[in-house]
Parts: C-alpha cells; sequence; structure tokens
C-alpha cells in the first residue's frame, strides 16, 4: 500500500458522532450535519468543529457569537436526509420540524437525543476548505434517550 493511501484510509478509522450544527441572527436560522466534533476542554467545558467554508451558517455563527449542537440519533433517518443538501442562504430549514431555541436563540430539534448550546470563543483559519470553530459549553440537556449515530468513512458530512 503507498504511504498516501495508507494516510487517508487510517484516518478514516476515525470515528466520528453525527450532529446537526444551528445557529440564528436576526430571523435567520440554518444547520448543517457535521461529523468534526471534538471535546477541546474540560475546565471550562468547550468543543471544536470544523465545517467546510462557505456554508449559510458560518455567517449567522459569526454574528451572533453562537451555535448549537444537537446530537442526532442512530436511528434518525429523517434529520440526516432533510440535512444531508445544505439550505439556500434565505431557506429556514426549520419550518417542517418541532423546534424550540436554546438560551442562545439556536434552534433545538426536539426529536434530538442532546444538545449543546455554546458561546463563540474563537474561529480559526486554516490553509485548506475548512474553518475550526471554539464554543464554550454555556448549557447543555439530554433529551431522547437513542443510539447514537457514529460514523466512519471518507468525509464528515455525507450521510
Amino acid at each position: 500500500m503507498e504511504p498516501l493511501e495508507a494516510v487517508t484510509e487510517s484516518i478514516e478509522q476515525v470515528p466520528c458522532g453525527v450532529f446537526l450544527l444551528t445557529s440564528t441572527f436576526e430571523n435567520h436560522r440554518s444547520g448543517v450535519l457535521t461529523r468534526w466534533v471534538q471535546r477541546c476542554s474540560v475546565k471550562p467545558h468547550m468543543i471544536t468543529i470544523a465545517l467546510p467554508k462557505g456554508l449559510p451558517v458560518e455567517p449567522l455563527i459569526r454574528d451572533s457569537r453562537a451555535f448549537a449542537l444537537c446530537q442526532i440519533g442512530a436511528d434518525d433517518i429523517l434529520l440526516r436526509r432533510k440535512f444531508a443538501i445544505i439550505p439556500d442562504r434565505n431557506d429556514d430549514p426549520f419550518v417542517t420540524i418541532s423546534t424550540f431555541n436554546a438560551p442562545s436563540g439556536s434552534p433545538i430539534v426536539e426529536r434530538a437525543m442532546s444538545y449543546l448550546d455554546c458561546e463563540l470563543v474563537s474561529h480559526i483559519e486554516f490553509d485548506s476548505e475548512y474553518r475550526l470553530y471554539v464554543g464554550l459549553v454555556k448549557h447543555a440537556a439530554l433529551l431522547n434517550r437513542s443510539t447514537p449515530a457514529i460514523y466512519y468513512g471518507p468525509n464528515g458530512l455525507s450521510a
């Protein structure tokens, strides 16, 4: 096996959870599936998220200085299908889904397993097609018991 192929295959074995990242600002709401989420601090509780550049949710995160992560269950095909396609900037992808607002204002999907409501601490530009967002967890709740969706594979967005 070629060295690059070995690196690719090895990285694809790193497990990823399936989350719906949401944010809102001035009556605009958006969400996107993400699998690249990692805890980066326990005291205080902080997480990192890698997002492809140019997603409609990015300006909402930066302007509101907040986002939420809704953990998706392995059996929740509806949310994975609905958010597999990135919404247009002016579309509200939550119109047909039951939601409530986290303290930050970010939409929380009622059918999610849990959520983390975060204050944006930083976002980091890389010489790649992704940005890294760091969030301080301000609120969290367990909503529904289920088996978490876990994914192994070549990218962080395909369901």
